[in-house]
């Protein structure tokens, strides 16, 4: 199956809200909660997108070329190209009927695995969902991230402590918290957390933990101070604050900030093996994509996590074929036009 082929299936599989568009590019969900859209005016997701479109290529092919290595190497993993997928919840709630969280995560934590990359798996109430979610990243050689709810060490210690329990038994690559999540309308009980909160749940696993949802320098330096191994800059897709600025156009000053210190993700509208180019030369080590995965999945499964990686591997070596990158760390701002 191409890509085009994955989506005309899946438009019969998500549900009322999600459309399969040929460019997953927020204009026609936009603000649709439940659905894919975000939060407000729904711009937020549209700006996302579009950011990364606005960004040009340098081309030079003089340069001494040997075979594009595209593999990122990250907490002791290997990953074929710089890639994960984002992590996806409430499913019946946004995308119909046809799957739980449970049906997708069966499909999406091997499919990923088989393509040569990890998948970010969510969280829920039901703690259910995490339990076997985890127990697929198991199977699947440690190769995804489970991403928690930003449960607070005071008012959630009970359910921070079995869910910790699973994964040392289970030895994910690495653990996230979704910070921003606090803004969703869906978890009216979690709120913001400080630093000293974030350094004791950080402090409780010996997994290289992750802070999502970063967007500012100065809480890319307080994720620093918690002794995180990385962070996802990252709006949530949008769906957590109306009117903010695309993770696009805020990666630069963060990569700059802590880089180095810390591996930095981004997530955010990135659709094509380009658009993951130019968020590895604005300073990011890899990068998340989340709605792409649904349709690949509804449409065909495994086999379309496969189409869409193979796509997204062939882009980017193309582009750093025509940039002059032979490896990942080659890419730099350079590569961009007006940088």
């Amino acid at each position: 199956m191409t890509y085009q082929e994955v989506l005309e299936h899946a438009k019969n599989m998500v549900g009322p809200y999600c459309k399969s568009c040929p460019v997953c590019n927020g204009l026609a969900c936009r603000n649709k909660m439940p659905g894919p859209g975000a939060k407000g005016l729904g711009t937020v997701f549209i700006r996302n997108y579009q950011k990364w479109q606005e960004l040009c290529l340098n081309m030079d092919t003089i340069y001494e070329s040997t075979p594009v290595d595209t593999r990122l190497h990250l907490f002791g993993k290997t990953l074929e190209i710089p890639v994960f997928a984002a992590p996806i919840g409430s499913l019946l709630r946004h995308y119909g009927d046809k799957m739980t969280d449970l049906d997708f995560y069966r499909e999406l934590v091997p499919g990923c695995r088989a393509a040569g990359i990890a998948a970010c798996t969510g969280d829920a109430k039901d703690p259910q969902v995490m339990a076997e979610s985890v127990g697929l990243i198991g199977e699947s050689d440690g190769m995804g991230i489970p991403t928690l709810t930003p449960w607070h060490i005071e008012n959630h210690a009970d359910i921070l402590r079995q869910k910790m329990d699973l994964f040392h038994k289970t030895r994910p690559m690495a653990i996230a918290m979704a910070v921003d999540a606090a803004g969703l309308p869906f978890f009216s009980e979690i709120r913001p957390q400080s630093v000293e909160q974030l350094k004791r749940i950080v402090a409780m696993t010996d997994i290289p933990f992750i802070i999502k949802g970063v967007m500012t320098v100065s809480g890319a330096q307080k994720a620093l101070q918690t002794g995180a191994a990385a962070i996802v800059v990252s709006n949530h897709g949008g769906r957590v604050l109306d009117q903010c600025p695309s993770t696009a156009e805020v990666l630069p000053a963060i990569a700059d900030a802590v880089g180095g210190r810390m591996k930095i993700l981004v997530d955010g509208g990135i659709r094509t093996g380009l658009d993951v180019f130019k968020a590895l030369a604005l300073g990011a080590d890899g990068v998340l994509i989340g709605r792409p995965f649904v349709n690949m999945v509804y449409g065909a499964g495994t086999d379309g996590i496969q189409v869409y990686v193979d796509k997204l591997k062939s882009e980017l070596t193309d582009a750093m074929t025509m940039c002059g990158a032979n490896k990942l760390a080659d890419i730099n701002r350079s590569m961009l036009f007006g940088f």
